[in-house]
């Protein structure tokens, strides 16, 4: 469905967004040729991180330095070979990956259109804690848990829940009418992209119509709830920041 001419369901608010299709517009990023790089959420808008979509056209790639930023990222769709310092590997659509601070790391030969969402941060160390491993995985390998004991709304999860690792990356899908059990409020900040379907998502005080393609920041202690709607599974790909001290 077309939208009439100066209007959009975009929405940035001081803690949190909705950024839709309609609306992208592309960026140069260093290390990314060949492909439309989006930069959707990143500290302009108050966020302490990055969230990005990179579509590829042929012969296209992404190469990024080793430094202090660590990356995972996820295949919507098409596939490539990544390579991170020396673990290398052929994926397709639903592959993931996490890069760590100081590996440099490449998305090369990539099909054409295909669609890879970025999440990257600077990377807080943990004292005690080892640094965190390069992966490269399969998310139709990571079986879905029912969440909070609910067979209706299940979550995979991408990353290990270790403390060497800052971050989280999930998939949560739910069936036609499945919920968040309640209103989430938490210190975790999230970037988050609607894989399918369809539903509504609270924010704050604000409810926003949400399809496949749309993406949302919410800042810490966003009061967060969500409902698919329709009649086919609703699925999201989300990060958050875990696992470091409250002060």
């Amino acid at each position: 469905m077309s939208i009439p001419y100066g209007h959009t369901r975009t929405r940035v608010a001081a803690r949190h967004a909705l950024i839709t299709p309609d609306g992208h517009v592309k960026s140069n990023v260093p290390g990314i040729t060949g492909a439309a790089a989006v930069i959707l959420i990143n500290e302009a808008m108050g966020a302490g991180f990055a969230q990005l979509l990179v579509a590829f056209e042929s012969g296209g790639r992404a190469a990024l330095p080793a430094n202090g930023i660590e990356t995972c990222g996820y295949f919507m769709g098409g596939g490539g070979t990544v390579t991170i310092g020396r673990l290398r590997k052929k994926v397709a659509a639903g592959a993931f990956f996490f890069a760590p601070a100081g590996s440099a790391w490449s998305i090369t030969a990539p099909r054409r259109g295909t669609q890879v969402t970025l999440f990257q941060k600077k990377f807080v160390p943990l004292a005690g804690a080892p640094a965190p491993r390069a992966l490269i995985g399969d998310s139709g390998r990571v079986k879905g848990q029912p969440f909070l004991g609910d067979p209706d709304a299940r979550l995979q999860v991408l990353l290990p829940d270790e403390p060497a690792f800052d971050l989280a990356m999930n998939i949560f899908t739910y069936r036609p009418g499945a919920t968040l059990p309640f209103v989430e409020t938490h210190v975790m900040e999230h970037g988050l992209s609607m894989l399918a379907g369809q539903g509504v998502y609270r924010l704050e005080d604000s409810w926003y119509p949400v399809a496949a393609g749309d993406v949302i920041w919410m800042a810490p202690f966003c009061p967060q709830w969500f409902v698919a709607m329709g009649k086919t599974n609703a699925s999201y790909l989300y990060y958050k920041d875990v696992n470091r001290p409250a002060l």
